[in-house]
């Protein structure tokens, strides 16, 4: 393929990961925070650096964003500046997600937290659907707080929301411990993301699964038993692949150990994300470059695997069909399905 600017589709965005350094100065100044002067130094705060260790380490770059997203025009902001910058990027759909539980710490609840998120979605360029993520945890604490992320996505499902994730340190507290939460989503009807096959292998994988993932985050070590590829295959759950965050938290050691060909050669199907883009110092059109010139992607390959995130994505059977059409346009050897 050339290198022309591709019109994409991301499902698997955090917020507080992805934050503008713009928006982090422009909050920062709002919220009386002091930063380093320059964007190098700033950037060294909240991008990933060469002795990253593991998804622990990685999880830590996420602290200053998170400490600026606790009022209602900081997170209407960020959401409205992040989409934006997707727009200007080339994207032409988004699902973002952030944990409302996460923001509640001057005041906010979880629902006024959401309810800010999604006015920014409102004055955005590109459609977005909101994801709200529960976190993991084993103390009555983050009970509490997951069960009532659930609450507040049943209320406001279908005025912005469009599902639940599970996200955190998927090593230390495996996804079985919340099935208390993933109950009541499957109750109430709400759509089940969660994080799995990152930090943890096969079996972690399969526990999302059987707690009803529509989609998976991530899913990679999946490969390590074909059971569960089988299990993925016969429930046809789409994995959001996410290349430059799997390497930075070591997964594999470069794209060319990316398994893309071998997940799509196993018949999983599978999208391609950023995860973290400040975080990550990525995009989406850098994502898909990589691929591209690393697995020698044919035109009609990129289409496939973009219709793979139209169809696994939680937008209206209206929108998904302009989304199609859009992805077809780009992509004239791509067949729709």
């Amino acid at each position: 393929m050339t290198d022309k600017q591709l019109a994409l589709i991301d499902l698997h965005l955090h917020l507080d990961g992805s934050m503008p350094l713009r928006t982090a100065r422009k909050l920062a100044a709002q919220q009386g925070v002091a930063l380093p002067e320059s964007d190098e130094e700033l950037k060294a705060m909240m991008s990933l650096t060469e002795d990253c260790k593991d998804l622990n380490d990685y999880l830590a770059r996420f602290d200053l964003a998170c400490s600026l997203l606790h009022t209602r025009d900081a997170l209407d902001t960020c959401m409205y500046d992040l989409l934006c910058d997707l727009h200007e990027q080339g994207l032409i759909y988004a699902e973002v997600r952030f944990a409302p539980q996460k923001s509640c710490e001057k005041g906010l609840s979880q629902r006024e937290a959401v309810e800010a998120a999604l006015a920014g979605i409102r004055r955005a360029p590109i459609p977005c659907g909101l994801i709200l993520s529960m976190m993991r945890g084993d103390d009555e604490a983050t009970h509490d707080a997951n069960l009532e992320t659930v609450r507040v996505a049943k209320e406001l499902l279908g005025k912005g929301v469009v599902a639940i994730d599970l996200a955190g340190a998927e090593g230390l507290y495996p996804t079985r411990i919340f099935e208390y939460a993933f109950a009541e989503a499957r109750e109430s009807g709400i759509p089940i993301i969660i994080h799995a096959g990152e930090a943890a292998g096969a079996d972690s994988v399969l526990e999302a699964i059987l707690a009803g993932a529509v989609r998976i985050g991530h899913g990679v070590r999946g490969l390590e038993d074909q059971r569960v590829i089988d299990e993925l295959i016969a429930r046809n759950i789409t994995l959001e692949l996410c290349p430059t965050s799997n390497i930075d938290t070591g997964i594999y050691r470069s794209y060319a150990d990316y398994p893309l060909r071998r997940l799509i050669d196993a018949g999983v199907k599978v999208c391609v994300n950023t995860d973290d883009m400040t975080v990550s110092d990525t995009d989406l059109q850098q994502e898909w470059h990589h691929l591209i010139d690393t697995f020698q992607l044919h035109e009609f390959e990129v289409g496939h695997l973009l219709l793979n995130a139209v169809n696994a994505c939680f937008a209206s059977e209206e929108l998904k069909q302009q989304l199609r059409e859009t992805v077809q346009a780009n992509y004239p050897s791509t067949i729709l399905y």
